[in-house]
């Protein structure tokens, strides 16, 4: 979706700027980070653009820092060599999935210096910025100061172990290395101590004010996401505080101050800067979408973890150097999705990443359906290859595949594939026309409002409804004896149905763009913007249309047991996994041993004490007496209770055991190794499936067979 033209603002129209978060370069995507930003970003984008506003949607690869320091060293290359070859692998996917950028940067250029040193000097010079000498951490294996990341620990926070010295990501807090708890060097293993150095810090907190003035006004009037609301809210709650924006590194933007040489810019104030330098990158006249704030709208894509460095820390940065700058309009926060009731792992070999998806052999078209479907935009949602695959066959397959493949086949076999000459007004008793075209406006209405306000998910939604609504019109009304019979309403149908595919070929491009594109050549016409209004004449009777193509085929569902046991992640990892489960029966039944034998002893010993008590009353009044001899008869009965509970509860002890047992066996051999995902598909074929955008169907709901490929 690339232009030849360059893209720029035009006056008086509602000019759209689009950024996603910038990706970090060292890593391959998965579903998650793909979803998360880059195609969220594009089905907007697409949206916008079939709205005929001028639109720029800018993205590129974040490659500063100490993370690609880090991998660098580990791989044996040089920082540019790893980000040479991993900006060119996460381009190759990011085409694969169509997603269309209109440039695709990075941020290891001079653009970016120029103008990241220029945001910092004059931030420097309105006094925003400060000299601090602070303790941190210090190698004495390798003779160094260690960025953030490269120290690890357990979070003080949430006492997760595998904490970065910047940031949690089980919890989400931002860290000082310091804080960590057992910190450790990620290089060697061995434990840091702290060091006097000197940093710049920015003085968050003498921001803050113009911070919250401007999210209290752009929150509301760009309709942010709730998430992304709650987040900024809670930062600006607890009170901003002066942070560090330097590091000890040599891969990053050069420190613009003498006695700083030997440091850099950190990422978390540099990376930000990028999106301005690459749409620099794009065409020197940048400055008309970044210091535009009267005529241009900056819509930005992201997950949860990267909401306080574009709503804080960035904006911070704009006002902080008091140039006028197009700042944050509508950001659209994602939650994050799992996988199969778990999280994606590269190392693991868990879940489906970027070059995986192409591997299946599952057209793009497929992936952006169900990954726009699940979109988590409230909360966390699951990959699962089940509704994967019921997505593709009772949904595509079903709805627009069965609606666009029936009426061309039809319009072509029985017309010669032109079509007839009919009325948008036509009306008769069999079924009430003037009504179906305006349930389709309905809609339509629907759909561009849900679009407009970023709610993708819904948007979709609606787009599905609509096809729906030719499924319906055609049902029963077109075959051979309609035709010969009732030949006018029969015309008035093909029209009013080949008319809906069109619209459905531009309300589907901005999800699956391939789709759009193959369901405008079958009807032999240019994809057209997105209408307010939909007006059954744009395909007028005489027109000849094109030959029908499948748009989706079947997914034969032996591929969940296939495709799960192939992304579920490598053999060690699943026997490290069964190992960790067996464990956890084995501690869970002698924590039930040591129990019983607990109440059993809490019992004998109740009983002994009880009567040696009984005895040593005998010298007592009588009323004393009977009341201490109730109390240690109800304790008596409390521990007999205990005993008999525990006592039922042993005789299914053999029986998980030999459960256990069973299960280990199965898993050690190498023919049934993925026996569990088998198992669940066999369990799981007379059940229901959650699908992405109907609800609760029955899995056997399979298309009519001239939707079959």
């Amino acid at each position: 979706m690339a232009n030849a033209k360059t893209i720029l603002p035009e006056e008086g129209k509602n000019n759209i700027l689009i950024t996603s978060a910038l990706p970090y370069v060292n890593n391959i995507p998965h579903l998650g980070n793909v979803i998360g930003s880059v195609l969220s970003a594009d089905v907007f984008s697409r949206f916008s653009k079939l709205r005929d506003r001028p639109t720029l949607f800018i993205c590129g690869t974040d490659e500063y820092g100490t993370a690609t320091e880090a991998r660098a060293r580990e791989t044996g290359q040089t920082p540019k060599e790893l980000c040479d070859e991993f900006h060119f692998k996460h381009k190759a996917i990011y085409d694969w999935f169509e997603i269309g950028f209109d440039y695709f940067g990075r941020t290891t250029t001079e653009q970016q210096t120029v103008i990241a040193q220029d945001i910092f000097m004059k931030l420097y010079n309105n006094g925003f910025l400060e000299e601090r000498t602070t303790l941190q951490p210090y190698c004495e294996h390798h003779h160094s100061f260690l960025a953030d990341r490269f120290v690890e620990g357990t979070c003080p926070k949430c006492q997760y172990d595998d904490a970065r010295g910047d940031q949690c990501d089980k919890c989400g807090s931002l860290l000082d290395a310091l804080e960590l708890i057992n910190p450790r060097c990620k290089v060697d293993g061995t434990t840091p101590v702290p060091k006097d150095t000197t940093h710049i810090f920015m003085r968050l907190d003498k921001i803050q004010e113009d911070i919250a003035k401007f999210f209290a006004q752009s929150s509301v009037k760009g309709g942010w996401s709730p998430n992304g609301i709650s987040i900024t809210k809670s930062w600006l709650d607890k009170g901003l505080e002066g942070r560090s924006i330097t590091r000890d590194l040599s891969w990053g933007t050069p420190v613009p101050l003498p006695g700083y040489e030997k440091k850099v810019l950190y990422v978390w104030f540099d990376a930000c800067i990028g999106y301005p330098s690459i749409t620099a990158n794009y065409t020197k006249d940048w400055e008309l979408w970044w210091r535009n704030p009267e005529q241009v709208k900056l819509f930005q894509f992201m997950g949860k973890d990267n909401v306080p460095f574009h709503t804080v820390i960035f904006p911070g940065s704009q006002l902080g150097t008091k140039d006028k700058w197009t700042q944050l309009h509508n950001i659209s926060v994602t939650e994050y999705l799992n996988y199969e009731q778990g999280k994606f792992s590269k190392s693991r070999g868990i879940g489906v990443f970027g070059d995986g998806a192409k591997e299946t052999g599952i057209p793009p078209a497929v992936w952006r359906y169900y990954l726009i479907a699940n979109r988590p935009e409230t909360g966390d949602t699951q990959f699962e290859w089940k509704a994967f695959i019921a997505g593709n066959n009772s949904e595509l397959l079903a709805n627009v595949g069965n609606f666009v493949n029936r009426l061309v086949k039809f319009v072509n076999a029985k017309l010669g594939g032109v079509i007839p000459e009919f009325s948008a007004e036509y009306t008769d008793n069999s079924f009430d026309f003037p009504g179906f075209i305006g349930e389709v406006n309905t809609l339509l209405a629907e759909y561009v409002a849900e679009m407009e306000a970023v709610h993708l998910r819904s948007g979709l939604r609606k787009f599905m409804e609509i096809s729906a609504k030719g499924n319906l019109i055609l049902a029963g009304r077109l075959d051979n004896a309609n035709l010969a019979n009732s030949p006018e309403r029969t015309h008035a149908i093909i029209g009013l149905a080949l008319n809906l595919a069109y619209l459905l070929a531009s309300l589907s491009s901005p999800f699956m763009p391939a789709t759009g594109v193959s369901i405008a050549e079958q009807l032999n016409a240019p994809i057209l913007s997105i209408p307010d209004k939909w007006s059954p004449g744009a395909l007028p009777g005489g027109h000849k249309i094109g030959k029908a193509a499948y748009l989706f085929t079947r997914i034969p569902e032996e591929k969940e047991a296939e495709w799960r046991g192939k992304y579920g992640g490598t053999q060690a990892s699943r026997q490290a996994e069964e190992d960790a489960k067996a464990k956890k029966a084995a501690d869970k039944a002698r924590d039930k041993e040591r129990k019983k034998a607990k109440v059993r002893n809490g019992w004998e010993v109740s009983s002994f004490d009880l009567w040696r008590r009984v005895w040593s009353f005998r010298g007592l009044g009588p009323l004393r007496f009977l009341r201490l001899l109730s109390q240690k008869i109800t304790m008596l009965i409390s521990y007999q209770k205990e005993a008999a509970k525990a006592a039922s509860s042993s005789t299914d002890a053999p029986k998980d055991a030999a459960r256990t047992e069973e299960a280990k066996q199965a898993k050690g051999t190498e023919q049934i190794k993925y026996a569990e995902a088998a198992e669940k598909v066999e369990t799981a074929k007379d059940t229901k499936v959650e699908l992405p955008l109907r609800g609760v169907t029955a899995e056997e709901q399979a298309p009519p067979p001239s939707a079959a490929p």
